[in-house]
C-alpha cells in the first residue's frame, strides 16, 4: 500500500556531464537509454538530443558524474545551471533508498555577458557570488522513488491517479527546496530530469528490543515560504508564514506494522523582528500590533487545513522582550480558540531552568490528553490504516530551536512507547529507559535531528543538546553552550545577511530583472567603507578578555582595577561605534523585484 505505483517516467539516476566550449550536454548512464539534455552556454536554451555532438581537437570536453539536476536559476544577464556532484545514502523512506547531497555545482550559462554593458557586468558578478554561498547550502536530501516531501500519511492518502504522477507534481510545495529553480524545466517538459529536492534533516537507526528488530527514521521538512537565518527572518508575513517553520515526521517500522507521528515548529505567527546592531540579543520589535489577529488566524487556518486539530505550545519567557511577545501571541490567538484549536504556555526556563528538564513532565500531563486523542498513524502488515493522526502539536520557543526540540524529543519519545505498546512489543508500564540499546540510540537521534535543524537556521549545533543526547545536562554542555552561543553571535552579525540574500534568490523570493536598466550600487565611504565587522568583534572580544584577566587580579593589587575599568570601556566604545552604523557593515548585495 505504501509502494509508490510506477509513474509514467523514472527519474534518472546517474548521469554523465559533458562540458563543451559552447554547451554542456547531460547524459542519462543508468541504463535508461534515453535522450540527453544539451543546453546552451550562451543563452541557457534547452532541448533534447539523441547522440552526443562530436568532439574535436578545438571541443575538447570535460567529463564528470552527475547525480541529478536540482534546477536553473536566471540573473541579470546570464542563467546558471544546479547539479549534485556528490551523494551518499543515509537510508531508506518506507522501503525506498534516501541520498543526501555532499556536493553541488553551479554551471555557468553567461556567455552573454560579453555584449552587456560593464555596470550589468558588475551587478551579475554580485550576483553570482551568492550563488557561491548558495553552493554550501546544507541539509538537502531526495530519493529518485518516493515523494519524501509528503509524511506517510499523506503518501498513505494519495489517489491512484496521483501516485501515477511525477514525483514533482506529487510534491508539498511548502517543502519542496527547488521548487522555483525547476520551473525552467517544467516548461521544456523534463520530467525525468526534475529532481525534488527537500531541506532538513534525515535519520534513521535500527535497535533490537528482545528478540524484535525495530526500526525508527526522523525526518525534518523545512518551508521555504519564509526561509532564512535566524535574526534576519522572524516572525511570521502578512500571509501567515512563519520563519523556521518545520515539519518533524517520526515513523518507527516494527512487525509488519508502520507507525508515523508529526510535530511542527514554528516562529510566532504575528510581525515582529530583531534589528542585527551588533548587541548580543537584539531588541524585539512588533511590528503593526493591529494586524496581530489576521496574521495568527491565517497561519492557524493553514495548520488545521493540512494537519486537522492543532495544539499550540508557547515555550518562552513571561518576563522581559520575551514576554511581550509571548503576551501579544497570546492575545492574538485568543478570539480563534475552539474546540480545533488550543493554546499553552509553559515557561521552559522558569520552570526548567538550565537543568532540570525532567520538569517537562509538567507540560506533558497539560497535553497527554490532547496526545491521546489526535493520535498517530498506524498501519498494518497490508497497508491497511488502523489508526491515523488527526491533529498537530506545534511547539515554538523564540528562535524555535533548542527548548523547542527538548520539548519535541520529549514528546516523540512518550508517543513512541504508545506506539509500541500498541504494537504489543512493550507492556503497560514498560517505557524506552529500560532498553539501554534503544534508549541511546534514540538520544542521539534526536540530538543529531536538532543540530541539522539548528545549524541550517543559526549556523551552530543547537544548544541544550547534552540533555537530549544524554538525557542530563553536563559541564562540556553547557560549555558547548557557550561556544556556539558566540558562533551565532558571530554568524547574525557577520555572515548571514549574505547567507539570506542566498537563500532569497534561490527560492524565488528575490527575481533578478533581466529587462530592467541596473544601477550599479552606490560607493561607500567614510567608516563605511573601511570598518569590518570581524575586526570589530576581535577588538571587543580582547577588550572584554582583558577586562576579565584584570578584573581577576583586583583584589591582589588596586591597580588592576583602574586597567579593568579602561578595558571596559575600551570595548563598549567601540561596540557603541560600531553599532551606531548599525546594518551598513553587512553590506548585503541589492536583490531587486520581490517575488509577488
Amino acid at each position: 500500500m505504501m509502494e509508490r505505483a510506477e509513474s509514467c517516467q523514472k527519474l534518472y539516476t546517474r548521469l554523465r556531464l559533458w562540458e563543451f566550449p559552447d554547451e554542456y550536454v547531460i547524459e542519462p548512464t543508468d541504463g535508461s537509454s534515453a535522450s540527453s539534455l544539451k543546453i546552451n552556454r550562451a543563452d541557457a536554451s534547452m532541448k533534447l538530443i539523441d547522440a552526443i555532438p562530436e568532439c574535436s581537437s578545438v571541443r575538447v570536453p570535460k567529463i564528470q558524474t552527475i547525480f541529478g539536476v536540482v534546477g536553473m536559476l536566471k540573473l541579470v544577464a546570464g542563467s546558471y545551471l544546479i547539479v549534485i556532484t556528490e551523494r551518499e545514502c543515509v537510508g531508506s523512506y518506507l522501503g525506498h533508498p534516501i541520498f543526501k547531497v555532499m556536493s553541488l555545482r553551479i554551471l555557468p550559462c553567461d556567455h552573454s555577458l560579453k555584449t552587456s554593458s560593464p555596470e550589468q557586468k558588475k551587478v551579475e558578478s554580485e550576483f553570482a557570488g551568492l550563488l557561491k554561498v548558495a553552493e554550501k547550502t546544507c541539509g538537502l536530501f531526495f530519493s529518485y522513488d518516493t515523494n519524501l516531501t509528503l509524511s506517510a500519511q499523506r503518501l498513505n492518502d494519495l489517489g491512484d491517479e496521483s501516485k501515477l504522477l511525477p514525483l514533482w507534481r506529487q510534491a508539498e510545495p511548502r517543502f519542496l527546496w527547488n521548487n522555483y529553480m525547476l520551473e525552467v524545466l517544467i516548461d521544456n517538459k523534463l520530467d525525468p530530469y526534475l529532481l525534488p529536492v527537500v531541506q532538513g534533516s534525515f535519520h534513521n537507526f535500527q535497535a533490537a528490543i528482545g528478540k524484535e528488530i525495530v526500526d525508527i527514521t526522523l525526518i525534518a521538512r523545512r518551508c521555504t515560504r519564509r526561509n532564512g537565518t535566524r535574526m534576519w527572518r522572524r516572525g511570521a508575513d502578512p500571509d501567515g508564514y512563519v520563519a523556521n517553520f518545520v515539519e518533524t515526521e517520526q515513523i518507527v517500522q516494527m512487525n509488519g506494522f508502520t507507525a508515523s507521528f508529526v510535530q511542527v515548529r514554528g516562529s510566532m505567527p504575528f510581525l515582529w523582528e530583531q534589528i542585527v546592531d551588533l548587541t548580543y540579543k537584539p531588541k524585539f520589535e512588533i511590528v503593526k500590533p493591529e494586524e496581530a489577529p489576521r496574521v495568527a488566524e491565517r497561519h492557524f487556518l493553514d495548520l488545521r487545513k493540512k494537519y486537522g486539530s492543532v495544539l499550540a505550545i508557547d515555550l518562552v519567557n513571561t518576563t522581559g522582550g520575551e514576554g511581550r511577545l509571548s503576551e501579544k501571541f497570546a492575545s492574538a490567538v485568543q478570539p480563534i480558540l475552539s474546540d480545533d484549536l488550543r493554546y499553552i504556555h509553559f515557561d521552559f526556563h522558569k520552570i526548567c531552568g538550565h537543568v532540570h528538564f525532567e520538569r517537562l513532565s509538567i507540560l506533558y500531563d497539560q497535553i497527554a490528553d490532547f496526545l491521546d486523542k489526535n493520535g498517530y498513524l498506524l498501519l498494518n502488515d497490508k497497508g491497511e490504516k488502523m489508526k491515523e493522526q488527526l491533529g498537530v502539536v506545534r511547539t515554538n520557543c523564540i528562535d524555535c530551536l533548542d527548548r523547542t526540540n527538548v520539548t519535541q524529543s520529549m514528546i516523540g519519545r512518550k508517543m513512541l512507547e504508545l506506539q509500541l505498546r500498541r504494537i504489543g512489543v512493550f507492556a503497560a508500564e514498560e517505557t524506552i529507559g529500560s532498553h539501554t540499546n534503544l534508549d541511546e540510540k534514540y538520544k542521539i537521534l534526536w540530538a543529531n535531528h536538532g543540530d541539522d535543524v539548528s545549524i541550517q537556521y543559526s549556523g551552530t549545533p543547537a544548544l541544550k543538546g547534552d540533555f537530549v543526547r544524554y538525557g542530563k545536562r553536563t559541564f562540556q554542555g553547557i560549555l558547548n553552550d557557550f561556544y556556539n552561543a558566540l558562533g551565532r553571535y558571530y554568524f547574525n552579525n557577520f555572515s548571514d545577511g549574505t547567507k539570506q540574500d542566498a537563500i532569497d534568490l534561490l527560492q524565488g523570493h528575490y527575481i533578478v530583472s533581466v529587462s530592467r536598466d541596473v544601477t550599479p550600487p552606490s560607493q561607500k565611504g567614510g567608516l563605511e567603507a573601511v570598518a569590518h565587522f570581524p575586526a570589530a568583534f576581535c577588538l571587543v572580544s580582547l577588550g572584554l578578555f582583558f577586562t576579565i584577566l584584570s578584573l581577576s587580579q583586583a583584589r591582589y593589587d588596586l591597580r588592576h582595577l583602574f586597567f579593568s575599568a579602561l578595558w571596559a570601556t575600551i570595548s563598549i566604545g567601540i561596540a557603541a561605534v560600531v553599532k551606531a552604523n548599525g546594518r551598513i557593515f553587512c553590506n548585503r548585495p541589492r536583490l531587486h523585484k520581490p517575488r509577488r
